[in-house]
């Protein structure tokens, strides 16, 4: 220890003062640092020192600054070192309190790992073990959980049930809280489960009394709000079909995605807010079907005096003319339905242009509640809030995750890159926060969330790309150092199939490994497992999709996919991961083309097929890469001039103007969220014989 605590030592005033601390708060980190090295190892150090000594009011360089002298000898080949460790005591935020604990307890398992290889051993008990602990409600219980007579890419879940999923959303008492929302200017408002039961149930009465069918689809693009939580699950209780597709989506892409689903009617906001703007929706909307559209317009204060503040076509209604008549309905008898019934369709990234359109029956929601409760540990009374949309396979997530879980969905009314947000996160007293890298990488920059107070929270979980590991760190240190809960999956797999646990020391983008159900194979090109290499899934488990309203799905997912080394048919989903040499996982991006963007899957096809029209443009290619620090995709596109002659402007843009006019284009045409990093010009695009774009090729350019 001599040498490591001269090495600490070495650590100066100027370093302290370059860091933004003041020289005597510099002697005290410096006399801590000293104390500190009586430690066993680094990990314990760090451990002593985040939880004792650092404050959230140091400046993050302070925080660097010591994490890089107590693992100054870390093996980072191993990955980051570990910020986090689990508690042993049984206090209320510690692993030893959490719903993994209690399960070891309950089935007598030594470990998780125990665990997990009894949940993919033994599936059918599993699963049923879980449905028990979740408290899943049944109009009639199931002749069995699982029946493979159809096969692994086809099982049959729970068969012989009649349910409705959204009746298990309300087996918390009355009144506690289902929903906190809150508002830019600090307002907040609260409903409790009854409360919300009732409000779905008004919605499903009004469907039904308008003639909704037996599973007819009915669109929702709204921001997440209490209503739409309301609109959603009354949807599910009346026997429909919900039709997600995110608020963000220019009118083309909505259309489409109404085509696809084959939709009856859409719901929406007039407006959605972002960072303290009002965006007319209804408009896009509007723009984009003849089908009726109901309009929920509760911004406007002229609602208030009776008079109608957006100028409606003939076949659409407000909100309040589709509740008429129906008063609240504290009971309702749900729409019981087979297990295979669907509930959802939602959209994910498609090769060939259009998006690929995903349906959620009844039993989906349990993976997405059992990944909740084990992996984010929801428990009841816990506020869950997650930055999404309904569009989003995410959206839907957190009502079950959260509300089969009995926990307290929170919301707020405005995008979360700005400090509201983080107000929010502290005053509404929330205890796990869901991120995309992208968000937090704005905080970092901006700085905006320094000095909240976010104490209640238990953990974080991060989603929908990959993540940097120094942003997670920046990330921890907002809240005292509570763990990350890395999360990757999919719409197609109603969760994800890879994340952390509370019962491991975290490390910053990071994975502890498969989800609990869930197998997974790393293969190389050759088909042979690896440390490093395309991610298979083996099947069957709860979540798994099973079709596509439009397209085979065996063929998308099971098509030309290698045998698993003892002879299992392997599912494909596209991602590259790597194990590390200290057992943890890491994402690496996808082998596809398909790319994550600020969160959201897409397809290079979607890209393209809206770029293609940019004025001076033959044809591009858009790939994605890695950041180099690991954090999120930048989007690169190649482009090819159109050629001379064309119906085109004389002056040949440039570089930078393409660069602008491409980026106007796929804000207004695809999706505002969504912007390009870099464009480079090229006189043709690398093609295979059958003239497929070799991308391959082209990130080896870059």
């Amino acid at each position: 220890m001599a040498s490591d605590n001269g090495r600490l030592m070495q650590i100066t005033a100027e370093d302290w003062a370059a860091a933004g601390v003041s020289p005597a708060r510099g002697m005290e980190l410096a006399v801590a640092l000293t104390s500190s090295s009586d430690a066993t190892d680094a990990p314990q150090r760090w451990h002593q020192l985040a939880q004792h000594v650092l404050c959230r009011s140091d400046p993050f360089a302070a925080h660097q600054l010591v994490r890089d002298h107590v693992f100054a000898d870390w093996d980072w080949g191993h990955g980051p070192p570990p910020l986090w460790q689990p508690a042993t005591s049984s206090t209320s935020d510690s692993s030893a309190a959490s719903n993994l604990e209690a399960c070891l307890r309950e089935w007598e398992l030594p470990s998780f790992e125990a665990l997990h290889a009894w949940s993919i051993c033994d599936r059918e008990a599993f699963w049923e073990r879980t449905i028990q602990r979740l408290g899943i409600r049944f109009h009639r219980p199931p002749n069995q959980t699982l029946d493979r007579s159809n096969g692994v890419t086809a099982p049959d879940w729970l068969p012989g049930a009649q349910m409705n999923i959204a009746a298990s959303c309300f087996q918390a008492p009355d009144d506690w809280v289902a929903v906190i929302s809150g508002k830019p200017d600090g307002t907040r408002t609260s409903i409790h489960y009854g409360e919300l039961r009732s409000m779905a149930n008004r919605v499903a009465v009004s469907l039904q009394r308008c003639g909704l069918d037996l599973g007819a689809p009915v669109a929702v693009v709204m921001p997440m709000t209490v209503e739409s939580v309301a609109l959603y699950l009354g949807i599910v209780l009346a026997g429909g079909v919900v039709v997600s597709i995110a608020d963000s989506f220019a009118p083309a892409e909505m259309a489409t995605r109404l085509r696809i689903a084959q939709a009856r009617c859409v719901f929406c906001t007039s407006s959605v807010l972002r960072l303290g703007k009002r965006i007319p929706l209804y408009d896009r909307v509007a723009t984009a079907t003849e089908l009726p559209v109901i309009v929920l317009d509760h911004e406007d204060p002229a609602k208030a005096a009776g008079t109608q503040a957006i100028q409606l076509r003939s076949q659409d209604r407000i909100w309040g003319e589709f509740l008429d008549g129906t008063p609240d309905e504290p009971s309702f008898t749900p729409v019981y339905q087979s297990s295979q019934a669907p509930i959802n369709v939602l959209f994910s990234s498609g090769t060939t242009g259009d998006p690929k359109a995903i349906p959620w029956d009844q039993t989906v929601p349990i993976r997405a509640a059992a990944d909740g409760h084990y992996h984010q540990d929801i428990r009841p009374h816990d506020v869950v809030t997650w930055p999404t949309n309904l569009g989003w396979m995410m959206g839907p997530w957190l009502i079950f995750a959260t509300l089969i879980n009995r926990a307290t969905i929170g919301l707020f009314e405005d995008a979360p890159a700005g400090r509201p947000f983080g107000e929010f996160v502290q005053n509404a007293r929330v205890t796990i926060l869901g991120v995309i890298p992208t968000i937090v990488r704005q905080w970092r920059q901006t700085e905006c969330m320094k000095g909240l107070d976010w104490s209640a929270l238990r953990l974080f979980s991060s989603t929908g790309e990959c993540s940097s590991p120094e942003d997670m760190f920046y990330l921890m240190h907002l809240a005292g150092y509570r763990p990350v809960i890395e999360y990757c999956g999919g719409t197609e797999v109603g969760g994800a199939y890879l994340s952390s646990t509370v019962l491991h020391p975290h490390q910053p983008s990071t994975f502890t490994g498969p989800t609990l159900g869930t197998e997974v194979l790393l293969l190389d090109g050759d088909g042979q497992p690896t440390h490093s290499g395309e991610v298979f899934l083996v099947p069957p488990t709860i979540g798994f999709s099973t079709r596509l309203l439009q397209g085979d799905h065996d063929r998308v997912y099971y098509q030309d996919t290698p045998v698993g080394p003892a002879g299992q048919l392997l599912r494909r989903h596209g991602d590259h991961l790597e194990r590390l040499p200290g057992g943890a996982w890491r994402a690496l991006g996808r082998v596809d083309d398909t790319m994550n963007l600020a969160g959201i899957k897409v397809g290079s096809a979607e890209i393209e097929r809206v770029l293609n029209r940019t004025p001076g443009v033959s044809e591009t290619a858009a790939i994605a890469l890695p950041a180099p620090d690991g954090g999120p995709s930048r989007l690169v596109v190649f482009t090819v001039r159109a050629p001379s002659g064309t119906a085109i402007p004389t002056e040949v843009p440039s570089t930078q103007d393409l660069l602008a006019a491409m980026n106007q284009q796929i804000k207004t045409q695809l999706n505002p969220l969504f912007r390009i990093d870099e464009v480079c010009v090229v006189d043709s695009l690398p093609r295979t014989a059958s003239n497929k774009v070799l991308r391959r090729e082209l990130r080896r350019v870059k």
